[in-house]
């Protein structure tokens, strides 16, 4: 059990289910859950690409021109990282301000503050599928949208929860994405915004698997050298 009060108060009733590869009900879609929420689910597969090298983009993008090679057409403004962030080092505990759309639905802005994984699911079962191979990167950040987003006392954006869980194979990465909204209440988030949501996710790291290999490697990431092609 985790005894941490934020913790509890951001729990996910069966989230943990996510760390087992077996399929699940929803890999892809919406579901309205009792309490009003709106869960977006997505799988992407991530070809030629490791769990290494997405947890690695999260301490390397930092500008404008970076999310716009992440997605061409949604992501309009990186307004930057707090003094929390370690390039090439870490991102746990910090927040970042970005302007984006989500296809049709005109763009807005959204802040995000990212927290250790272990704080969202059973540390135990966390660590049990790092070793079994079942997750390569686990990113974990709580959301808020609009120019003046709720946040509560530690900074944490109230209006939702998300969660990208990588899993390495023979040909790449597969990641999970899960997205909470309408956390902090109120209107209740409309479908239109979670099947918009739901593209953009997907896009996004389809966008970021075809380049990501080739920046990772040219950055000399984590020590690693580029495989030769030939």
């Amino acid at each position: 059990m985790k005894t941490d009060t934020i913790a509890r108060s951001h729990a996910i009733d069966a989230i943990d289910e996510l760390l087992d590869p077996a399929p699940l009900r929803l890999e892809t879609g919406l579901e309205r859950l009792p309490d009003g929420r709106l869960l977006v689910a997505v799988r992407t597969d991530l070809h030629g690409c490791s769990g290494k090298m997405f947890d690695w983009w999260f301490t390397f993008f930092e500008t404008t021109q970076h999310i716009a090679w992440w997605h061409p057409h949604d992501h309009v403004a990186h307004q930057g990282w707090d003094t929390n962030w370690k390039r090439g080092e870490s991102y746990i505990g910090a927040s970042i301000r970005a302007v984006e759309s989500l296809g049709d639905i005109p763009p807005v802005q959204a802040v995000l503050k990212f927290h250790d994984p272990s704080v969202l699911f059973d540390p135990a079962r966390l660590d049990d599928a790092r070793a079994r191979g079942d997750v390569s990167a686990a990113v974990y950040a709580r959301i808020g949208f609009g120019e003046r987003a709720s946040l509560d006392e530690h900074g944490d954006p109230l209006d939702g929860q998300m969660v990208h869980l990588a899993r390495d194979t023979p040909y790449g990465a597969v990641l999970r994405s899960r997205f909470y909204l309408g956390q902090s209440g109120g209107t209740p988030v409309p479908d239109e915004f979670g099947f918009g949501l739901m593209r953009h996710c997907y896009n996004e790291f389809t966008y970021l698997s075809r380049f990501l290999p080739s920046v990772y490697y040219g950055e000399h990431a984590n020590g690693e050298s580029a495989p030769l092609p030939w």
